[in-house]
């Protein structure tokens, strides 16, 4: 391959004899400047990348004139590529003549994009930190004697975690798709079930060490233009060294840290954040991690699966019905049985209080203690099932709790019906479709106990009026946590208690989708053939 032009080379030999001067010494050399010194880039990036035995540096002649050199992080690119269409097209160039010792970067990107390297995406740079930061990002930089701009080389490409199926949210029906720990992976899951222009990916990086890729995904014309500049201004705002997963962001974006609440929710579902970006509210996609954060959120967004609108209404409306009454076991029912048989044992019919006291006759502990010796070995062990090995931790937890009950009771230390009592609130925790909040509930659980045992069914009732109160205070980016039900908006109580059908959800919750209501056509309820209306 020729270029016709004469060739002009820059004189570095009065630069070969001086010591060139790494990046930490900046009072004698601009070290986030290329200004063409080859030597000098080279020594600068050497000196950054001391002591990584995976950064290769590859050094060649352009054309057997120009000194050139490759520079990658190996393990982060896709060896294939870098030899096929980048290493051989830049050896197989039998003559390079540049018009000038700097060539423009227009020429430059120009030349080499179309004419030598087969790569697609070839970008441009001018300082030391670029160089660095795309090689730790996965791309290869490209240096060349006597040109003043740097090349990067996408040439990204490492074993990754294939896509499969969420184990923290199954469904019976639905996709069996969920986000891995690759960024790119993730965008494109989410592009595949919104292909419209209107989705917008908004990247950007967080953290000074780590440099984690994260994309802000909204639907364009949906989301209120006000709450994205707020969800950017929140992300801006992070200044720490390092973000390893999502739940570093979820801390520093919340508006009430030091509610037990969560107040953004998380997911491995690529059809949930879909389905979320089509009610006008914000994805937050993050590097490295399959959880994707979706904002804002209310109370009873935290009781809803994706399964509730791939089957039938119905179905759907008595299972959510289902999840209100076990939220209500799982937070009160130790509570209850506390404050009853310490404060209110007339309460119960009279059969069954003597089934109780006979119980507890050989129980040598109160009612709260007894609860809370259940609580703290129940929660222990499903800790316990979650940390082991996955073989083996489930048949722990389930084995464990059986034989510790039984032996138990057996031995008086707790009654029958405590064991009956925390087992029930064990199953009802499990019923949350969110983890976080199930976490919530669950902790929730012992304040509640403390209290039913200091003022009994007074005391249950002063807890539940202070929980209320601060969930009302609540808000998830200037959201009511308690909406629509706290304010009251009766058209979207649709989608809260019960789940109407498809065909009468013709509008979008005024909360997030004040900017394009309509969601569908009106008069779309199915009829018979032959029916007029």
């Amino acid at each position: 391959m020729k270029i016709l032009g004469w060739l002009r080379k820059k004189d570095l030999q009065s630069n070969q004899n001086q010591e060139p001067l790494l990046c930490s010494q900046k009072d004698n050399l601009q070290c986030d400047e290329l200004i063409g010194h080859f030597h000098d880039a080279i020594k600068q990036l050497k000196g950054m990348f001391e002591r990584s035995s995976d950064i290769v540096f590859y050094e060649f002649q352009l054309g057997g004139i120009q000194k050139g050199a490759l520079i990658y992080l190996d393990g982060m690119i896709d060896a294939e590529v870098l030899d096929s269409d980048v290493i051989k097209p830049l050896l197989n160039v039998e003559k390079v003549t540049f018009l000038s010792a700097a060539i423009p970067l227009k020429d430059m990107e120009t030349f080499l994009q179309e004419q030598v390297i087969h790569v697609s995406q070839i970008g441009t740079g001018e300082t030391i930190q670029e160089a660095a930061d795309h090689i730790l990002d996965g791309d290869t930089v490209l240096l060349l004697d006597g040109v003043s701009q740097v090349l990067f080389i996408s040439t990204k490409g490492w074993d990754m975690r294939s896509v499969e199926e969420p184990s923290t949210e199954a469904v019976i029906r639905g996709p069996r798709e969920g986000f891995t720990e690759n960024l790119r992976t993730n965008t494109s899951l989410l592009r595949r079930r919104l292909k419209t222009a209107q989705l917008k990916m908004e990247a950007m990086k967080v953290g000074r060490l780590s440099n984690t890729n994260i994309v802000i995904t909204y639907l364009d014309g949906v989301a209120e233009p006000s709450l994205v500049a707020e969800v950017r201004e929140r992300l801006n705002r992070i200044d720490i060294d390092a973000i390893l997963e999502s739940g570093y962001i979820e801390e520093f974006i919340q508006d009430n840290p030091f509610s037990i609440f969560p107040q953004v929710n998380n997911t491995e579902r690529p059809d949930k954040v879909a389905a979320y970006l089509l009610e006008g509210k914000i994805g937050i996609l993050i590097d490295n991690t399959p959880f994707a954060l979706l904002l804002p959120v209310t109370f009873y967004e935290m009781l809803q699966s994706s399964e509730d609108y791939y089957q039938n209404f119905m179905v759907s409306t008595v299972i959510r019905w289902l999840r209100f009454f076990m939220l209500g076991a799982a937070l009160l029912l130790p509570s209850l049985y506390i404050a009853i048989t310490t404060y209110h044992p007339e309460m119960l019919p009279t059969t069954l209080l003597l089934s109780v006291a006979s119980g507890r006759e050989t129980v040598p502990f109160p009612a709260f203690v007894e609860a809370l010796i259940m609580e703290i070995s129940f929660e222990g062990l499903r800790e316990a099932g979650v940390r082991l090995p996955r073989t083996v931790g489930q048949a722990v937890s389930i084995v464990g709790a059986l034989v510790i009950g039984q032996a138990a009771v057996q031995a008086g230390i707790v009654s029958a019906a405590m064991v009956i009592v925390v087992s029930i609130t064990g199953i009802s925790s499990f019923i949350f479709p969110v983890f976080s909040q199930g976490i919530a509930i669950r902790l929730l659980r012992f304040p509640m106990m403390i209290c039913a045992a200091t003022l009994g069914l007074y005391g249950i009732l002063v807890a539940c009026l202070i929980l209320l109160i601060h969930m009302a205070r609540l808000r998830s980016f200037g959201v009511p946590y308690l909406s629509p039900a706290a304010p009251l908006n009766l058209t979207s109580l649709k989608d809260i208690y019960v789940r109407v059908p498809w065909w009468g959800m013709v509008d979008r919750s005024d909360q997030t989708g004040k900017k394009n209501r309509k969601r569908m056509s009106h008069s779309l309820r199915p009829r018979s053939p032959g029916r007029k209306s």
